[in-house]
């Protein structure tokens, strides 16, 4: 899959815990502000946890936890929205990734729910993440278990960085930002500070430059866009500590990320580890001319041990 379809439905996990109904309350809330039907989706595993070496304990085979799941998700959508939204529900076997990607291939976006673990079982979870993303084709948000509806949603920020992984990701943070009639923040970061001007030639400073890309960058999406009030951040921080210090003032971080096993973003990785805002993950779908040249990079690198660093 190339691209999603911009007019498709909302997707969201169901796992029948009370914290995943905030996240079940994101995706309604962008599907009534869409007009986009919402899909919820309950994965199970055929296989249950049941023992016998438990007298007395008969739990519901897992399909059954899984419908469970979906009467209660789609009463508390009912309640809280009434019935101006279309609704439907599906329960699927097999591997949550599996289930999910193959819910979300034609959706305009996928929601699920940021765990609560820590240490090596928080950074599983973030690459499950990252795989959705590649796999289902479309924007990915990760929600917080303890999100909660404020006046800071209508506050998106997008990180950019001149490559063409960043079209996807301004297209659907000014979309988001349009549809909210709110603000966006362009992050742009990793400026050298000790030379961010540079007396000998200011013309071609850092700054300069990087003003220049934001301006030839996000020309089209002003002018398509022309309600959206845009503010330029650009930082001497790293990419991934600058978006995490503006997430705390916006309702929505947007990141740009590869589709695909070639290479892993460190950016959107650690986004997704640190923010306590909802993240969306919008993949870049690898052209054959930056295939080649990724692994004409990894056949370079071939014997290097690389450590990941969250």
């Amino acid at each position: 899959m190339s691209t999603w379809n911009r007019n498709g439905p909302v997707v969201v996990e169901v796992d029948g815990t009370a914290e995943n109904l905030r996240v079940v309350d994101y995706a309604s809330a962008e599907a009534l502000r869409t007009g986009a039907e919402l899909v919820l989706v309950a994965p199970y595993s055929a296989h249950g946890s049941y023992s016998p070496t438990m007298p007395g304990y008969a739990p519901k085979a897992p399909a059954e936890l899984a419908d469970d799941a979906l009467r209660v998700a789609v009463a508390h959508v009912r309640h809280r929205d009434g019935y101006a939204m279309e609704l439907a529900a599906v329960a699927g076997e097999g591997s949550r990734v599996r289930v999910l990607a193959h819910a979300a291939r034609s959706a305009r976006m996928l929601v699920i729910g940021r765990s609560r673990s820590r240490g090596p079982q928080r950074l599983v979870h973030t690459h499950t993440s990252l795989t959705l993303a590649g796999r289902a084709g479309c924007p990915v948000v990760v929600v917080p278990l303890s999100w909660k509806p404020c006046l800071l949603d209508r506050k998106v920020a997008v990180g950019i960085d001149g490559t063409p992984l960043s079209a996807e990701a301004l297209e659907f943070a000014f979309g988001v930002a349009a549809g909210r009639e709110g603000d966006l923040i362009v992050v742009h970061a990793g400026l050298p500070a000790e030379h961010a001007w540079s007396d000998q030639d200011p013309e071609y400073s850092w700054i300069s430059r990087a003003d220049h890309m934001l301006s030839e960058t996000l020309a089209p999406w002003t002018s398509r866009f022309p309600d959206v009030k845009v503010t330029r951040f650009l930082s001497s921080r790293r990419p991934a500590a600058a978006l995490v210090h503006e997430s705390v003032d916006v309702g929505l971080v947007v990141v740009g990320s590869h589709a695909g096993p070639l290479l892993v973003d460190a950016v959107a990785r650690r986004s997704v580890v640190a923010m306590t805002c909802p993240v969306a993950i919008v993949p870049h779908h690898v052209t054959a001319t930056e295939r080649e040249r990724v692994e004409k990079l990894r056949d370079a690198r071939r014997g290097e041990l690389v450590v990941p660093t969250y």
